[in-house]
């Protein structure tokens, strides 16, 4: 895979990534899982990005997902596979665990690690033509705990084992209907409909997206808040000793639009 395989553009503080091998359908190696990971990490440390947006070169895929040519290198054996494991968790944990919000534009082919990829991001934007599916069992293999996690808390333990089980290929209209997409927008029409969602996200307060966030995370993984620490119960309330409350406070009284600085 060439060095472009995971493409980076940086406009306005929203960050694009592209999957960017449109003539096998942007699926995605060893290698590629890694670099992916990195280019996320470097998001996080970019202080000006405020969205970031995942699609796939082309029209015609977001990500047929894992290139399956590729594991008899490094994915052909329970040894291999743990070390492959690690990348791709690690790409996916990256994005889940981004501060800023996280949107899919997902056009034509969203199957199997991209799927999985869409489901770590925060909001899935999808073409008409879009198609969806994780068809593991087609190759004798299953996905791991966080993949599941992710799944269920999304579209729920029934969807999850129904796309799981039956393998099928399902149209953008059916995901939507299960979560597994928030909207569906005509194809000549996603691309301005995502980056217009993204700089309406971007001009809003970054602390409170990063709270809500976190909030969001916490509520997933404990819904019953029976673990909350005394950091836990904190965090809402450090918000109102920023200079962007302040901010936003006076801006919304004087009916001026705040410049949000982030802290």
């Amino acid at each position: 895979m060439s060095d472009n395989s995971i493409k980076l553009r940086i406009k306005n503080n929203i960050a694009t990534i592209y999957f960017n091998r449109p003539e096998q359908h942007n699926v995605i190696n060893y290698d590629g899982w890694m670099k992916l990971k990195n280019t996320v990490e470097q998001i996080q440390l970019n202080k000006n990005i405020k969205v970031l947006i995942l699609r796939g070169e082309g029209n015609q895929a977001f990500s047929a997902g894992a290139d399956i040519k590729d594991f008899h290198l490094s994915r052909n054996n329970s040894k291999q596979a743990k070390i492959y494991s690690k990348a791709f968790d690690g790409s996916m944990d990256a994005i889940e665990d981004l501060n800023i919000p996280t949107i899919s534009m997902i056009e034509g082919f969203c199957i199997g690690g991209g799927c999985e990829v869409s489901t770590t991001t925060d909001i899935r934007i999808a073409s008409v033509t879009s198609k969806f599916g994780i068809p593991v069992a087609k190759l004798g293999i299953s996905i791991g705990y966080r993949e599941m996690r992710r799944l269920v808390n999304l579209i729920g333990p029934g969807n999850t084992s129904y796309i799981l089980f039956s393998g099928k290929i399902i149209d953008s209209n059916e995901a939507l209907k299960m979560g597994l997409i928030n909207f569906i927008v005509k194809s000549s029409k996603i691309e301005q409909f995502t980056y217009e969602l993204a700089n309406n996200i971007s001009a809003l307060a970054p602390l409170s997206h990063m709270q809500h966030k976190k909030t969001l995370k916490k509520v997933l993984r404990d819904p019953n808040l029976q673990n909350l620490t005394d950091e836990d119960n904190n965090f809402p309330f450090e918000v109102f000793d920023s200079s962007d409350f302040h901010l936003g406070k006076d801006a919304f009284i004087n009916k001026k639009m705040p410049k949000f600085q982030g802290d």
